[in-house]
This record gives structure tokens, C-alpha cells and sequence, in this order.
């Protein structure tokens, strides 16, 4: 099917709707926390916090099955080829259940590990491990979930995406109260709200995916379990998967450096965290972006069109990365003040907020780049760049904090940021090639 022209309008309007799905994602676990913190006590509240880490750290690890179905399908559409456009929806969709089936079959054990990762009081742990239970017959769901979500992106359908976002969020908080304060289900209501609220919206994401292939040229899939195609989704996942198995790697090595300068610093950083977190949140937009209007032009082979999409995305993130950056810089100690009271936190999060406040615009490169690489399915070049900015940023670590502490953890974050883009653009000259053949 023929595309309008890409402008910046069009980028701008393609970003936004999934701006306001990711800022919209992190509010079905604010809406458990919100509805046991009515009817529960603390104990609750903490055990609906343990058990969203837990699941967070399941799904997010498994956020291959988004990113490669964007980029393969953005690929099948920019070549004009239907049938793999329908197969890559399919494949993906397939995986996500698999997993998902896969969470359900070993959940015990799962839930005993996260339990022990993320460890809790007794009451604590009792409450979170009911939540589990209950919520882990969601997984089948979301996970599709993540790769129609992946699919409508690839197709620049992101006000669907952002749709969908919209009934699971509803849909959660439906439940939630009906389960919570109708059947009096406590803990294990609120999980089996957020459980079925995963399969209506995939009923969802069904429908709005037959409303988008209805005026498609019709298609057959003759090779939906073709080896080749096959290979190259579980090689791209695989990669990915590695690729963000070093990304979170690095976060936690954050944390963990800063509890060793002290719980203060501790405290004050995981509140720069939360900037950055909402940061990514607007960024990141452009990045998907970035994922499906180059992996369009890939699909087309066309060189000349990757560079202006890229050019085009990459002008509005930096745009976006700047008026971030200076918000920060100007409304951060309010924003801090906001966030907590504790004066300890307050005077390390003002101390370390200028570093904070750069991240936006040295991790702007990194964010725009994954997006091409993503887009071109550059797998092994995404994984290797990553783990070996992670082995920079752990080097520069230990070489800085000693000497200058929570500055020089600050830098060498920093240095971590920078560090990806730099190692993703050692990989052009082989991208380059690849449009050249």
C-alpha cells in the first residue's frame, strides 16, 4: 500500500500516541497500589509493589517480542510484502502465548525466585505471592499483547496502539475495584483483575488487528512456518534479548554502586531515576518511531529514504531530549522537593540533579540509534554494542567512584550513555554495505 510522504508533522503525530501509552503503561500497577491502599494496610501495599517487580522484570526481559515485531513488520510493509506482513503477527503473536504458557507451567518456581530477588517481610511475601498467582494467568496475553502492540507500531498505527494501552488500563481498574471492593477478593482480586484485564485487551487487540487487515490486499500464508523466516525472528529475539538482559544489567549496577556510597545517596538517586524513567518515556517515542519508518525504508532497500527518516526523527528527539534537559535543570529541586520529604534524599538528589538533568541529551544518540539498529534488524551489532558499553561503564566505575564518589558515578553513567551510541555507530559502515548489495 502506498504511505504519505514522511514530515515532521507526521513524525510528531506518529510519536505522541505512544508517548501517552508509555506514560499510560506503569498506571495498572498505580491502580492495584491505589485500590489495596483503600482497603489494606501496609503490608498489602508492599506486597502489590513486590509483586509488580516481579512482573516487571518477567515482561520487560521479554521486550524482544515488541521490538522485533515492529522492526520485521515495518520491514514486510516497506516491501510490499503482504503475506510476511500477516505471518510476522502470527509468528510473533505465537511466541508471546508460548512464553506466556511457559510463565503459567513454572510459575512456582518463578514466583520462588522472584520472592528471593526481590525479598519481603513474611506478611509481605505471603501477599505477593497471592498476587502472583493470580496475575500469572494474564502472562499467555500480555505477551501477545506485546507483539500486536510491536505490529501496530511497525505499521505506524500508534493511535491504535495507544488504544489498546487505553481498554487495559480501564479494564484494570474496572476489575480491580468490582473484584476488590465487590468480592471482597483482597490481594489475589487484584491480581486476577489485572490477569483478565491482559486477555480482554488482547480480545481487543484481535479485533482492531482484523478492522486494520480488512482493506489490505488479501493474502495467503503460505510460509508461515517457513525454517528462514523462522530463523531470523528467534535470532533477532535472541539477540534483543541479550541486548536488554546488558541494559538492565546496567541499571542494577547503578543501584547497587550507589548503595555503596550510603543509603542517602541511595535515596537521592533512585529519585533521579524517576526522571530519567519519565524522560525515556518521551524519548523512547521517537525511537519506535525511528524503528518503522527506517524499517520501512529497509524493507525497500531504499538508502536515500533511511537517511531523511532518520534525519527527521532524530531532529524532533533532540528537540525533545533539550526541553527535557532544561526542565530538569530549572524545575528539578522542585520536583525533588515533591517527591519526598526526607531532607538526607532531598540534598543528594539536588546535588546529583545536574548530572541527572544532562542525561536526556547525552543518552538522545543512544536512544535514536537503537531505533535504527532495531528498524534494521541489526541484532548482533545491538547485543555486542551493548555489553560492551556495559564493561565500559563498569570500568570507568571503578576507575572514578573511589577517587570522587557519587560524582564519579554520575560520569561514568553518564559516560555509559555516550558509550552506546558510540559502539552502535561503529556498525554504520557495515549498514551502509548491507543497503549496497
Amino acid at each position: 500500500m502506498s504511505a504519505a510522504p514522511l514530515t515532521r508533522q507526521s513524525v510528531l503525530a506518529q510519536a505522541v500516541p505512544i508517548m501517552a501509552a508509555n506514560i499510560a503503561t506503569p498506571l495498572v500497577g498505580l491502580v492495584d497500589v491505589v485500590v489495596v491502599g483503600r482497603t489494606g494496610d501496609t503490608s498489602d501495599i508492599a506486597a502489590i509493589a513486590l509483586g509488580t517487580l516481579i512482573f516487571n522484570a518477567l515482561f520487560w526481559s521479554l521486550g524482544f517480542l515488541r521490538m522485533g515485531s515492529t522492526a520485521l513488520t515495518a520491514q514486510a510493509e516497506g516491501a510490499g510484502d503482504e503475506s510476511e506482513l500477516r505471518a510476522t503477527l502470527v509468528r510473533a503473536g505465537g511466541l508471546g502465548l508460548a512464553f506466556g504458557l511457559a510463565f503459567i507451567v513454572f510459575q512456582l518456581p518463578l514466583r520462588e525466585l522472584g520472592l528471593w530477588v526481590f525479598s519481603g517481610g513474611e506478611a509481605v511475601e505471603g501477599g505477593a505471592g497471592r498476587y502472583f498467582s493470580a496475575r500469572i494467568w494474564g502472562a499467555p496475553a500480555a505477551l501477545a499483547g506485546y507483539a500486536v502492540y510491536g505490529w501496530l507500531i511497525g505499521l505506524s498505527r500508534t493511535g491504535l496502539a495507544l488504544t489498546l494501552q487505553i481498554v487495559l488500563n480501564l479494564t484494570n481498574a474496572g476489575l480491580s475495584v468490582l473484584f476488590v471492593f465487590g468480592f471482597d477478593w483482597g490481594l489475589a482480586g487484584v491480581g486476577a483483575a489485572s490477569a483478565l484485564a491482559q486477555w480482554v485487551h488482547l480480545a481487543a487487540a484481535g479485533a482492531i488487528v482484523m478492522v486494520v487487515l480488512k482493506p489490505r490486499p488479501a493474502a495467503r500464508l503460505t510460509h508461515l512456518f517457513a525454517a528462514a523466516p523462522l530463523r531470523r525472528l528467534l535470532s533477532v529475539n535472541r539477540d534483543i534479548f541479550l541486548r536488554t538482559v546488558a541494559l538492565i544489567a546496567g541499571f542494577y549496577w547503578f543501584n547497587e554502586a550507589s548503595l555503596r556510597e550510603g543509603e542517602a545517596v541511595l535515596a537521592g538517586n533512585a529519585i533521579l531515576l524517576q526522571f530519567i524513567s519519565l524522560s525515556a518515556f518521551f524519548l523512547d517515542a521517537f525511537a519506535h518511531v525511528t524503528e518503522a519508518v527506517v524499517g520501512k525504508a529497509a524493507g525497500r532497500k531504499d538508502w536515500t529514504g533511511l537517511m531523511h527518516a532518520l534525519r527527521l526523527t532524530s531532529e524532533q528527539a533532540l528537540a525533545f531530549a533539550i526541553a527535557l534537559s532544561l526542565i530538569l535543570w530549572v524545575f528539578g529541586g522542585t520536583f525533588v522537593d515533591l517527591l519526598t520529604t526526607d531532607p538526607q534524599a532531598r540534598e543528594m538528589a539536588r546535588r546529583f540533579l545536574p548530572f541527572c538533568a544532562l542525561v536526556p541529551v547525552a543518552g538522545v544518540a543512544s536512544w535514536q540509534l537503537d531505533g535504527l539498529m532495531i528498524g534494521t534488524t541489526q541484532g548482533p551489532l545491538m547485543r555486542n554494542a551493548m555489553i560492551a558499553s556495559l564493561l565500559i561503564y563498569v570500568a570507568l566505575d571503578f576507575a572514578l567512584r573511589p577517587a570522587l564518589g557519587g560524582t564519579g558515578l554520575w560520569l561514568a553513567f553518564l559516560a555509559y550513555y555516550v558509550a552506546r551510541a558510540v559502539t552502535l555507530l561503529a556498525g554504520w559502515p557495515g549498514l551502509r554495505r548491507q543497503f549496497a548489495t
